[in-house]
């Protein structure tokens, strides 16, 4: 007769190739990185990497970009992460969503391309862009 725990190894073998496979998934789906570029209302820019799948609010804070406050931490309730979308993108970025529009009524110096940062998802193909921080901002 075989021990017990002789007989969990094929189960335990199945789990292992389960996880290892899953790990492998999560290796090769790991964000990649693109470059954002934030101008000063002085024309300092500012070049930063940040991963995809992450706002432009996120990486403005990790980086310490002035003028990026993001007082709500990125819940869409405030006007602090208020930026300038690069006319060459705006197409790529697209426009706010009617909740992000209301919030936009308390930032200063609202543009047709003001976004709030928190609202944009980095993707691959924002590659490259550049946002320009409000001066109301400081």
């Amino acid at each position: 007769m075989l021990p017990a725990t002789h007989c969990a190894q094929p189960e335990r073998l199945r789990l292992l190739s389960a996880l290892t496979a899953e790990r492998r998934l999560d290796f090769w789906s790991l964000p990649s990185m693109v470059k954002l570029t934030f101008i000063q209302p002085d024309g300092a820019s500012q070049s930063v990497e940040a991963d995809t799948g992450a706002t432009v609010m996120e990486a403005a804070k990790q980086n310490d970009v002035p003028g990026i406050d993001a007082e709500c931490g990125g819940a869409c309730a405030c006007a602090t992460c208020h930026v300038y979308v690069d006319a060459a993108w705006v197409d790529k970025v697209g426009t706010p969503d009617p909740m992000e529009e209301d919030m936009l009524d308390f930032a200063f110096d609202v543009r047709k391309e003001s976004r709030l940062s928190c609202q944009i998802k980095i993707t691959d193909a924002l590659d490259g862009i550049t946002f320009r921080v409000p001066e109301k901002q400081f």
